[in-house]
């Protein structure tokens, strides 16, 4: 029997061992349990969320590269196109400025070309003076016959 009443009381202390348990310890276990299990599934849900955000910003991001790639091929088309337009620009500037010069030196060749025969003119008249007062002579007056050498030079 007493085998009997020690099987009993050892029964009644489990009995009172699972109620204080059941009681007093297991509902915070639980709970710290359920929170951990919470956190984790909130991890779990902000990490799924910030992986999506991420794929979001990436793609994103690979739209604005796009954008700035296109943007910067236009920037560079308009640079190329402005290069070309500034070359031309000097071009013409160069063409005109030469087109200057050369008229300027024409100009110059003329009026030196005009003195030069000028020159030559008033040589061919003061020699064919001097010639003429060799046949006459006697010497010709050139302030006297300033009209008649005006009429030599022009017609030389």
């Amino acid at each position: 029997m007493n085998l009997n009443l020690s099987m009993w009381y050892q029964a009644g202390v489990f009995f009172i061992l699972a109620l204080v348990t059941a009681k007093f310890i297991w509902p915070p276990v639980i709970g710290a349990i359920d929170e951990r299990m919470k956190r984790i599934a909130d991890g779990l849900a902000a990490a799924d969320k910030g992986k999506a955000e991420m794929i979001a910003a990436e793609k994103r991001v690979q739209a604005q590269l796009a954008a700035a790639g296109e943007e910067g091929k236009t920037h560079i088309i308009n640079a190329e196109k402005r290069a070309a337009l500034i070359i031309e620009e000097a071009r013409n500037t160069a063409a005109a400025e030469a087109a200057r010069i050369i008229a300027a030196a024409k100009a110059d060749a003329d009026n030196q070309v005009t003195k030069a025969r000028e020159e030559l003119r008033d040589q061919v008249a003061t020699l064919a003076v001097k010639g003429a007062e060799q046949i006459l002579k006697r010497e010709v007056n050139a302030s006297a016959h300033a009209d008649l050498l005006t009429q030599l030079k022009t017609e030389l």
